[in-house]
């Protein structure tokens, strides 16, 4: 499927015969994201996004749908795509095309099918761009240079996409604003360790049904999303190592009471590894040579590059598909490794990704950093700008809130004590 710039297509999905189950989960996301919903009456009253064209590649979930429909409530017009080949839900792909959403998305495109469907979302032109690895911005800037003129500005989910935005910055080829909806303190603190460390071992036990307690778990990686998956890996009884290259967060991993080591150490006795880098051949030749019979790969990183799929075939002398996202390995030794979700996110292609209650804070930070760029539109600078800080304390608060918790209100002589430097020792 070669989609032009010539047509603009209303939407490409898998079956839009999946429209009714499609709202059915669109409503149970909704149900669960009171802080999204409570910012949609705002934005459906105020309509601060009217005729805005937005072009996002996102993962189409339930919870995508909503941060969607919400954005549309506003006033804006959107074209969608997914931000991986397997992370799409197909039911809520087609709750949106049914609702009027110009939805590009079915589970399991190919490479090219995935690049036609951001191609045909940049074919509605938009002003602003909502991203989840930095795919749409790239192809912005490698093949719509046309459209930066009228960028306002854009957003960017995830680590690994921040990650590729600042070394675009760094290089001078940025060529709009984009802010780090990653970085918010109300996104990493949650979405990252929380929400990936249930979602990535909530896909593992749906591929395999296997057992954590008393398995050896290898995790790749201790920054907010590894250090989430290591905790509850070790909550469900596994002894946990932990593989780091930066020292300050090996030694952070030391000191939680994990074991520390380097890759070839720990792939020899693994039972499951899991990958979240952000980095490239993790896992690789000489540690699949390592490994022992029927030790399970995942990958919790954005790109499926992780584990290098292409050692893995080198030293493998057949392949077998044992499930839908479970792919079976045989080693010239006989020794056999089990590949989840082809070495892509295991959290979204072999369960439903983070839970709602989750995203409604990542999502919702998004939204009021929409509305940032609009008030602030032709102000701000080609670079990566971090999520202001009254956004984030506003989504956290509002989350408190629908928790039925509270903050403590300081005095005004505390907010003077803390705002002061004459008051010390009496």
């Amino acid at each position: 499927m070669q989609i032009g710039f010539d047509r603009l297509e209303p939407y490409h999905i898998k079956d839009i015969g999946l429209a009714e189950h499609g709202r059915i989960v669109i409503e149970w996301a909704e149900s669960r994201m009171p802080v999204l919903m409570g910012l949609r009456k705002r934005f459906e009253s105020e309509r601060p996004l009217a005729n805005l064209q937005v072009g996002a590649c996102l993962h189409v979930t339930k919870e995508t749908a909503v941060l969607v429909e919400t954005m549309v409530r506003g006033g804006a017009k959107i074209a969608l795509c997914g931000s991986n080949p397997l992370s799409t839900q197909d039911d809520a792909a087609a709750g949106l095309a049914k609702a009027g959403v110009n939805v590009f998305a079915w589970r399991g495109q190919t490479s090219d099918e995935y690049y036609d469907c951001i191609r045909n979302v940049l074919a509605y032109e938009p002003k602003v761009t909502l991203d989840d690895g930095a795919d749409l911005v790239s192809t912005v800037h490698r093949e719509r240079i046309d459209l930066i003129r009228g960028m306002f500005g854009g957003t960017e989910e995830t680590t690994t996409g921040v990650v590729r935005l600042r070394s675009m910055a760094k290089d001078r080829a940025l060529k709009y604003p984009i802010i780090a909806v990653n970085d918010a303190q109300s996104k990493s603190l949650f979405d990252n360790p929380l929400g990936t460390g249930q979602s990535a071992l909530d896909g593992i036990i749906r591929a395999t049904n296997v057992l954590f307690a008393g398995k050896d778990v290898i995790i790749a990686g201790y920054g907010r999303v590894g250090s989430g998956i290591a905790e509850r890996a070790k909550g469900h009884g596994a002894r946990v190592t932990i593989v780091e290259s930066n020292p300050i967060n090996a030694l952070r991993a030391a000191m939680s009471g994990f074991r520390v080591m380097t890759m070839k150490e720990a792939a020899r006795y693994a039972d499951i590894i899991v990958t979240a880098t952000g980095d490239m051949n993790v896992v690789r030749k000489e540690h699949f040579l390592e490994m022992k019979d029927k030790a399970i790969l995942a990958n919790a990183g954005h790109f499926d590059v992780e584990i290098s799929k292409p050692d893995l075939e080198e030293v493998s002398i057949s392949k077998r598909r044992l499930g839908p996202c479970v792919d079976e390995y045989t080693l010239k030794s006989g020794r056999r490794l089990f590949l989840l979700a082809e070495g892509r996110l295991v959290n979204l292609g072999c369960a439903e990704g983070h839970p709602s209650e989750v995203m409604d804070l990542s999502f919702s930070i998004q939204l009021l950093s929409v509305e940032y760029i609009l008030k602030n539109r032709g102000k701000l600078e080609p670079t990566v700008i971090d999520v202001p800080r009254d956004v984030d304390l506003e989504v956290a608060t509002l989350k408190l809130q629908a928790m039925g918790a509270s903050t403590e209100e300081l005095t005004e002589e505390q907010k003077h004590y803390l705002a002061s430097w004459e008051l010390g020792t009496e």
